[in-house]
């Protein structure tokens, strides 16, 4: 019975979704953290392109 529990956990957390979280110092964006659940993947420089692209895909349009 043990090990099926570990079967659904392990399914169950490969189901959460990737999202991502800007993280704000002094006002301004200093990191954009990747989570899968609450498990931290990687963080992601604002500055790069990937993080550029990351702030404009998700920035409310005026």
């Amino acid at each position: 019975m043990e090990e099926r529990q570990d079967l659904n956990e392990t399914a169950h957390a490969q189901e959460e979704e990737i999202t991502y979280h800007a993280v704000e110092k002094d006002g301004e964006i200093a990191a954009i953290w990747v989570m899968k659940g609450r498990k931290h993947l990687r963080t992601i420089d604002p500055r790069s392109e990937e993080g550029r692209r990351i702030l404009q895909a998700y920035r409310p349009s005026p």
